[in-house]
């Protein structure tokens, strides 16, 4: 049962459960008890599960500890501290781990210096990176306080010696837990929560996060399932009312009238400027070619202000040495401005940020409250941000998830389910741990809030792939894991301990796709790059276009010469896509000016009401204000209940453009659902374009939308989306992925680690050979949910659906003779690379003029 607590304890009710030493540490370094220690610390001593939620700098991490500290020192002057690791905390970062190893062993020195003795609490850090020496020192003298990750926890599990120091653990904290949570890390590491639990009988769950929602189904994720019933769980939701100074910028007072030049100067006199006027500066962008050249162009522009020494980029590509040293001086306050793409948005103690600057969305309310966050870190201090928007799309969109994150409305987390890859990797560890019988397997695994509903079938087929019932797949390598007889599993064979312990894991292996014409090499891709690209699909490299022909291994062959424009932009891997929930609320917000548009409101009135809907300055209300009434004078304004189909031809192809504001991974869902119809339809493929705000069909002839559209129901839509990516590169690429976690392809094996290239050729030919056995071999079925589930979003792509099939949702179709303003930035996303931004500045406004002309053809352009 999960339930909210409505009420904090007494000050005096804490003070009684602590121990002397523990009461007198504390109030030598805090003054009072925070609000989230009233709600959380007597419950975890209770042995309670808790949820913990509170922002960034709230005590968190304190809250969750202080109980354990209570206890281990209470046992430790009693002479009753076990040899047995008390409290595992996972994380998903191995630099959290080390910060929170530091910032438990400095107290735990104040409190023995306040004892007056030694009092041996054992804190102790496992992951990949842990020594063999420092391993061994734990297996025989466990750590009284272990720190882990997802991947470390699962294989002291399967280890012998270690699974002995976890049969009497007392607590386990999960830090981030929405980070976790939303990946399959997150679907690995519940699995072996019950696992933990099935071995050490009753463990407390306290799982900690800064910015979630919803709170229950996190909650119900933390603690798990028992007869089919949530276990019981408290949720704590203290949000503080914190002082925020947030602020949406332009670096122009006009995001069309002005040149490429005026726009890169002004945009990086505007950050030098923030940078100045504070003491450290953290910049997030959203991509690490991002980050790389803001920081060049601020040292570039400004040598005088930024050198080495005061700046730097902080990304996953950089080495761990390079990370860690930015990491160090920005918390002795060395740095004036770091600039980082995700990296730093996790509770790393970074020291004192007083401004953080997110140049363009960061496409998640979520993601902006936790990158905020990171400024004013300590309880009673002001979150300082500012967004920059860099075009008008970028303007309204931060525009109303800064609304969002002042009224504190978090967009929803994606929690993967029935992950049957994950659960072969899992059944693996429990029959190398022991025997086990198989109905108890199935019991432990349907605790998981992640396999709640999975079925029998689901799970047999597992197991008999498991147990090598599908002799053909020999031929290709791929052999028995466990024995499977009399309704009881086992590990097969010796090398099945080895095998588990170096290849566990559900972070897959990516690097670099060569990509040739013929035998001659002509650069580099991202792997995640290639998984967009269809055939046929034009994308630049190097400054020249190229067009996709087909992928064998780590190899992609193209051809160039090409005429065409680009489709698809070599940024796109990196991109974040738009959250759901978010796309809903600026859809929400377009259809509420356009109301007032129709109903004859005045241009100050809406402006107006822009700025305090908003919140944000007249330039910015007046320019949000200009966009959206020139769309709404050249076509219709699409938002939350309307689909606007837009067809416009040019001299080589007819499109079909649907402004669905909905979010990519909605968008990516329906334009393969619908350009699979428009194929069959054709004979042929279709070019697809997509972006958060829409997606497009072109072909060199007409397509009719109609008969499209009757193709197409909610009732079939998961049949064609799987129709639909049948022959992807996406799915060829996530089968790889998902084979790899299910141990169908070792990554690594005696000693050797398998190149990706050959993990891709091998894992080509293993589908190939699954399909034979059944479309439905567990492997190649959860391919298939990643992509649909967790890369697009196939569920409110079918609600989308059915809501155009009730009414609900309507469809205007228009014919245009140029793109309409909302239009231009989709079918013009590929010309980024192609065009210097000087150029993309004059044509956006040779094309702003002509729209405006056409306008004022049908309707003289009254501002008032």
């Amino acid at each position: 049962m999960v339930n909210y607590l409505s009420k904090p304890y007494e000050k005096k009710e804490l003070e009684k459960i602590l121990n002397p030493t523990i009461k007198n540490w504390f109030f030598s370094k805090f003054k009072e008890f925070s609000e989230p220690q009233l709600y959380g610390v007597m419950e975890i001593h209770k042995r309670n599960n808790i949820l913990i939620s509170a922002p960034t700098g709230g005590t968190k991490t304190l809250t969750s500890f202080l109980s354990v500290l209570n206890e281990l020192v209470d046992s430790a002057e009693k002479g009753i501290l076990e040899d047995k690791v008390y409290c595992i905390y996972v994380s998903p970062l191995k630099a959290l781990n080390e910060d929170i190893k530091v910032n438990l062993i400095e107290p735990l020195k104040e409190i023995e210096d306040i004892a007056g003795r030694k009092l041996g609490i054992r804190v102790a850090v496992r992951t990949g990176d842990t020594p063999t020496s420092e391993r061994a020192k734990m297996t025989k003298k466990p750590p009284h306080i272990l720190i882990t990750t997802p991947e470390s926890l699962g294989i002291l599990l399967t280890t012998i010696k270690f699974r002995e120091h976890f049969k009497k653990v007392d607590w386990c904290i999960i830090d981030e837990i929405h980070s976790l949570a939303e990946g399959k890390r997150g679907v690995h590491l519940s699995l072996s929560l019950e696992r933990l639990q099935h071995l050490c009988g009753h463990m407390t769950r306290v799982g900690l996060s800064a910015t979630i929602a919803p709170l229950d189904e996190i909650a119900e994720y933390l603690v798990g399932y028992e007869k089919n019933k949530p276990r019981q769980c408290k949720i704590v939701d203290v949000q503080f009312n914190k002082k925020m100074d947030l602020k949406v910028l332009c670096p122009v007072k006009d995001l069309i009238a002005t040149t490429g030049s005026e726009l890169h100067n002004n945009l990086y006199k505007l950050l030098h400027d923030l940078i100045q006027e504070h003491k450290t500066t953290l910049i997030f962008t959203n991509t690490r070619s991002a980050t790389e050249r803001v920081v060049y162009n601020l040292q570039d522009m400004f040598p005088k202000f930024y050198t080495d020494k005061n700046i730097g980029a902080h990304h996953g590509s950089l080495g761990k040495a390079k990370r860690h040293g930015i990491e160090d001086r920005l918390r002795k306050g060395e740095m004036k401005v770091v600039v980082s793409s995700t990296s730093l948005e996790l509770g790393l103690d970074i020291g004192f940020i007083d401004l953080v600057v997110c140049l363009t969305s960061p496409k998640s309310v979520a993601r902006l409250a936790q990158r905020l966050g990171r400024s004013g870190h300590k309880l009673h201090e002001t979150i300082k941000g500012r967004l920059i928007a860099m075009d008008r799309d970028d303007l309204v969109e931060c525009s109303v998830m800064l609304k969002d994150v002042l009224e504190r409305k978090i967009d929803r987390v994606h929690i993967p389910v029935n992950c049957l890859d994950v659960l072969a990797q899992q059944i693996d560890g429990m029959a190398i741990e022991d025997t086990w019988d198989v109905k108890e397997v199935f019991k432990v695994v349907k605790q998981s809030y992640n396999y709640k509903d999975l079925s029998k079938k689901d799970f047999d087929a597992v197991i008999d792939y498991l147990a090598g019932k599908y002799t053909s797949l020999e031929d290709r390598h791929v052999y028995a894991k466990i024995w499977h007889k009399n309704d009881r599993i086992g590990r097969r064979g010796k090398m099945g301990r080895v095998i588990y312990m170096t290849n566990i894991g559900t972070i897959p292996d990516e690097t670099h796709v060569l990509v040739k014409i013929g035998d001659h090499v002509v650069g580099k891709i991202d792997e995640g790059f290639l998984e967009k690209l269809k055939r046929g699909d034009i994308f630049v490299l190097g400054g020249q276009k190229y067009e996709f022909l087909f992928s064998r291994g780590m190899t992609a062959q193209v051809r160039s010469s090409v005429q065409r424009p680009p489709t698809i932009p070599s940024w796109y891997s990196e991109m974040l896509p738009l959250n759901f929930d978010l796309a809903v609320e600026i859809g929400k917000f377009r259809r509420l000016v356009d109301g007032k548009l129709n109903t004859g409101k005045s241009k100050k009135e809406i402006i107006g009401f822009i700025d305090d809907y908003l919140h944000v300055d007249k330039n910015s209300a007046k320019g949000i204000y200009d966009y959206i009434k020139e769309q709404h004078m050249y076509a219709h304004v699409a938002n939350d209940k309307r689909i606007v189909i837009e067809n416009y031809s040019d001299d080589s192809k007819k499109y079909i453009i649907f402004h669905s504001m909905y979010g990519r991974r909605v968008n990516d869902c329906l334009s393969r659902v619908i350009g699979y119809a428009a194929g069959k339809i054709r004979g042929r493929d279709i070019e697809i374009g997509i972006n958060d705000n829409g997606f497009y069909l072109a072909s060199d002839k007409m397509l009719m939308i109609e008969p499209i559209l009757k193709l197409i129901k909610s009732s079939r839509m998961r049949e064609l989306a799987e129709l639909a990516i049948n022959k992807t590169e996406i799915l060829s690429r996530r089968f790889r992925h998902c084979a790899g976690r299910a141990f169908m392809i070792l990554r690594n094996y005696m000693g050797r680690k398998k190149r990706v290239g050959r993990q891709q050729v091998s894992s080509m030919i293993l589908m190939n050979a699954v399909k034979r056995i059944s479309k439905d071999f567990p492997i190649l079925k959860e391919a298939r949910r990643e992509v649909l589930e967790d890369l697009m979003d196939i569920e409110n792509a079918t609600l989308i659906l059915k809501g155009i099939e009730e009414g609900k949702i309507k469809i205007k179709e228009v014919n245009t003779t140029t793109p309409s303003p909302f239009a231009f930035n989709l079918i013009m996303q590929g010309y980024t690379d192609v065009l210097r931004m000087e150029d993309k500045i004059e044509f956006l406004k040779r094309l702003h003029s002509y729209v405006l002309a056409k306008i004022g053809q049908k309707q003289k352009f009254n501002e008032d």
